[in-house]
């Protein structure tokens, strides 16, 4: 071999080497005791991690490059946050509706009065679709009923029922190319497919496209990486579970040290980075003594990659 194709084989495997991208181990990322750790959600402009504890009533900002993790204190049950297209400003579900908080001032605004005659719901998750419009859904606090729903709210705060009959209103992505929409309604121990209409901002042709094995737990928490494969955090099963929608087959499962693996989301410069919340709730002393790091936020580096998240487009002037 002549010393150009030398240079070449050395370069192709130094190439291969580089790209080449490693699954990490699981890591702490937050030590905390969270009531109930949910709705993680990347910022990839200010590369910040939001997440939430609904039970203990906080809103979460942990910036990974200084390692804080800035709280801000709600006045009641906050199921979901996500940044808007303002700066300092995102959108979260409280008990009585949803609202606007500025993340300087933690000044509170309100959206939308939705739900707040609903004593027995409380929203939980939810997410943005392509177009920034808030999908976010109610849950019925005794677990007993379908008396929750699925909600749109565009970006003036008009509110749009797209679904009804649910119990626990959880996990919802969408597909890079805009068509389909994945959601949880935990209870089913199903992840529901929808036709998405990217103009009307609607759904239609609602199918099953992953039904849960019971012994892996409850499906949570959910995001989806650029293959358009499913990251879901499984409540009672101490693990993420990752899944190909299109085939409904458990690629893998990721162990985390915690019962209630509650939400995941892709973070880092490559998105290549898994943050995982949980909860410390709903726990047996002896389950506390073998996951003592419960409530905390954990991470791990993957070879796959995640997609950037869409910020609520906020279109009303709020003071």
């Amino acid at each position: 071999m002549n010393k150009l194709g030398l240079f070449l084989l050395v370069y192709l495997l130094v190439c291969c080497k580089v790209n080449e991208r490693k699954e990490g181990k699981v890591e702490l990322a937050i030590k905390i005791n969270a009531q109930l750790g949910e709705g993680a959600f990347w910022n990839y402009k200010s590369e910040e991690l939001y997440w939430v504890d609904i039970e203990g009533k906080k809103l979460h900002i942990f910036t990974p490059k200084t390692e804080e993790n800035k709280t801000v204190k709600m006045p009641s049950r906050i199921g979901t946050v996500v940044p808007t297209n303002k700066q300092n400003s995102a959108v979260i579900a409280l008990e009585d509706g949803i609202y606007i908080v500025n993340t300087n001032t933690s000044k509170l605004t309100l959206l939308i009065d939705l739900e707040s005659d609903a004593t027995e719901n409380r929203f939980n998750d939810g997410k943005c679709d392509p177009n920034g419009n808030l999908w976010v859904g109610s849950m019925h606090l005794p677990q007993t009923h379908q008396k929750g729903n699925l909600y749109k709210i565009d970006g003036s705060g008009n509110a749009s029922k797209m679904l009804g009959n649910i119990t626990i209103s959880n996990g919802i992505v969408w597909t890079s190319d805009k068509r389909t929409m994945y959601y949880i309604d935990t209870p089913t121990g199903q992840i529901k497919a929808f036709d998405f209409d990217n103009k009307k901002n609607t759904i239609t042709n609602e199918r099953i496209a992953v039904t849960i094995d019971p012994k892996d737990g409850f499906p949570d928490g959910m995001t989806i990486d650029e293959n358009d494969m499913l990251w879901v955090g499984m409540w009672n099963g101490n693990a993420v579970a990752n899944y190909n929608p299109n085939t409904g087959k458990l690629i893998k499962k990721i162990k985390v040290p915690a019962h209630n693996v509650t939400s995941c989301a892709f973070g880092g410069e490559n998105l290549d980075v898994l943050y995982i919340t949980t909860a410390s709730t709903d726990m047996t002393d002896e389950e506390h003594k073998k996951f003592p790091l419960a409530g905390s936020v954990f991470k791990i580096q993957l070879k796959e990659k995640g997609v950037k998240g869409s910020f609520f487009n906020l279109v009303n002037k709020l003071k």
